[in-house]
């Protein structure tokens, strides 16, 4: 439906793909350049960071057709200075590995999902314990919950309700999330008020000690 909405509309689309390699549950990404007559009008991008898990490495990529790279490229040129030319080269040698193992448990692509599956389970258990609803992500390491349930009392200032409660619980219970509105425009922040966003790539003992702050939250339902 999205391409077909760009193809009628002449949309060049900027596909943000970071993720495509951690899914769970047999879930299979689909690059949408790979779909009918979208090739043309797509700039895929990833990075080195989310792919590999190194966060530090600034380093990412853009693929696409040479129509839309030239541009990408002088953009490219007048905001980076120096490459890295190490890290590149480690990036490249992760893939030439990886690549010899797709499809087998020891790759990493599948090793990091199998690893990450159970913190989101888990984390969407405590969640749900606490009174949040969250939405179970098929990708990533992040999941939203809708925190409506719980009776905070928040201050009166004009900021969106999800930037209140995420700094009740930075100072009420030592807790940090991220509020769900920042990610929109002012006119659709109502969209997203009601959610919050964790990240479930952590230690289990990490883990842990969120599910005690949480289950304190029970009585506020």
């Amino acid at each position: 439906m999205i391409a077909n909405l760009c193809k009628k509309h002449n949309v060049i689309v900027i596909a943000d793909e970071v993720y495509e390699w951690l899914l769970y549950g047999g879930q299979k990404h689909i690059r949408i350049a790979t779909l009918p007559d979208m090739w043309e009008r797509t700039l895929t991008i990833s990075s080195a960071g989310k792919t590999f898990s190194v966060t530090g490495w600034k380093l990412g990529w853009t693929i696409g057709p040479d129509h839309l790279l030239k541009h990408v490229s002088a953009l490219h040129q007048n905001c980076v200075y120096t490459s890295p030319t190490p890290l590149q080269e480690a990036v490249a040698v992760g893939f030439e590995l990886e690549t010899d193992r797709l499809g087998k448990p020891e790759c990493y692509f599948n090793e990091l999902p199998a690893m990450l599956a159970p913190k989101r389970d888990e984390l969407a258990k405590q969640l749900l314990e606490a009174g949040f609803v969250p939405v179970i992500p098929d990708g990533g390491y992040f999941m939203v919950a809708d925190f409506s349930k719980l009776n905070v009392k928040l201050d009166d200032s004009d900021e969106p309700k999800d930037c209140k409660f995420v700094k009740w619980l930075i100072v009420n219970k030592k807790f940090a999330a991220i509020p769900s509105t920042v990610f929109y425009s002012p006119e659709h922040k109502s969209i997203a008020e009601n959610y919050i966003r964790f990240c479930f790539i952590k230690e289990d003992s990490t883990l842990e000690k969120a599910g005690e702050i949480l289950r304190d939250l029970k009585h506020l339902q």
